[in-house]
């Protein structure tokens, strides 16, 4: 039985590939989780800021 380097490294790469992109997608969609959380937060130390200066 004779195994070929080059068909097995193909195969490695097959394989990897769709792990990679879902990891991809999975780290863009966090991300933009983080970042809309942090914009909301802002936001709301804003509109704190906004009201307290209005009151003074």
């Amino acid at each position: 039985m004779h195994i070929n380097i080059g068909d097995i490294i193909f195969q490695l790469i097959v394989f990897l590939i769709p792990i990679i992109i879902i990891i991809f997608l999975l780290g863009f969609v966090r991300s933009s989780l983080k970042r809309k959380q942090q914009l909301k937060r802002i936001e709301d130390k804003l509109d704190r800021i906004t009201e307290q200066k209005l009151r003074n």
